[in-house]
């Protein structure tokens, strides 16, 4: 088995929010984070796709092609957006790392299986400190 990854990035604001709670419990819960505003940060989203290596073509799977999955459908819709008021598969959720990486997934797992090759990982860079990793169900 061979993993390959692409990195791609990302500029995006979202607010940690829970909208049946007080103000007061989602401050306690989310501190800043739960600023009315929201805040931003500059994402890395690493993908990881794992198969055989082709002995056609030597790829696990193109490389080009596994960056135009990422970009149009999901870079294209994230980047300098509001993530919980412009990204029509992030409605009804709380956008934190760990359910935007279960979504990516979600969103990524099929078209990447249509590659013959299979989604491994899911991994999300929000700060310097902070990152998620989602290897799905």
């Amino acid at each position: 088995m061979v993993y390959i990854q692409r990195r791609e990035t990302f500029s995006a604001s979202h607010r940690l929010y829970n909208s049946s709670w007080t103000e007061e419990k989602n401050f306690n819960v989310f501190g800043k984070c739960s600023n009315k505003r929201g805040h931003g940060h500059n994402f890395q989203l690493i993908v990881t796709v794992k198969g055989i290596v082709n002995p056609e073509t030597g790829f696990v799977m193109n490389l080009a092609d596994l960056k135009n999955i990422i970009v149009n459908n999901i870079i294209d819709h994230v980047d300098h957006m509001n993530l919980n008021e412009d990204v029509p598969f992030l409605k009804e959720i709380i956008p934190s790392t760990e359910n935007l990486a279960i979504v990516f997934w979600e969103v990524l797992s099929p078209l990447i299986n249509n590659q013959g090759a299979n989604l491994h990982c899911i991994r999300i860079i929000e700060t310097e400190n902070n990152s998620v990793e989602y290897f799905g169900k």
